[in-house]
């Protein structure tokens, strides 16, 4: 019956259509969440150092800005053994979901590079080409760094899962 064929082509369709509308909202609010999770967790991070920083100048003065160096650094370790644990294995506990609420959305707004430029061109403006220099070297090697040692380290882990 070529309506009943039209009929059931249809509903599958429709069916298929509403399972992808769930799955990338289910995406979207994994991204979403990690995101907020992200952002409000540099924000304070941001609002303790400027407060230490403010609260003993002298002592903590130097330190002004390399906050966002410290964020990006360990959000590279942190993205490292997210990604590492993401393709480890079957039996890895960081399923695609997951990735995207910690990888995407978390790290994606914890770290800032951004924020990471506007400290390097402030510096160069200030004529502190020096600092500047060492603050780009201290993200981008310790980013590096950082992420390779997450990765190795959740390599490990996921390993000694695996053993057991």
């Amino acid at each position: 019956n070529p309506l009943r064929e039209e009929e059931s082509l249809a509903i599958s369709k429709t069916m298929a259509t509403g399972f992808v509308a769930a799955v990338l909202a289910s995406d979207a609010t994994a991204v979403a969440t990690g995101a907020v999770l992200g952002a409000l967790s540099r924000y304070e991070i941001g609002k303790k150092a400027t407060q230490t920083i403010a609260a003993d100048p002298k002592r903590w003065g130097h330190l002004t800005g390399w906050h966002t160096a410290g964020i990006n650094v360990v959000g590279s370790f942190f993205l490292g053994g997210i990604m590492s644990a993401s393709s480890a294995s079957a039996s890895n506990p960081i399923n695609d979901r997951r990735k995207l609420l910690w990888g995407v959305g978390f790290c994606g707004s914890f770290t800032t590079f951004s924020t990471f430029s506007v400290d390097v061109m402030t510096m160069l403006g200030k004529g502190q080409a020096t600092r500047a220099f060492s603050y780009v070297l201290a993200n981008n090697v310790g980013g590096i760094c950082a992420a390779f040692a997450g990765h190795m380290m959740a390599r490990r882990i996921i390993k000694g899962l695996a053993t057991k």
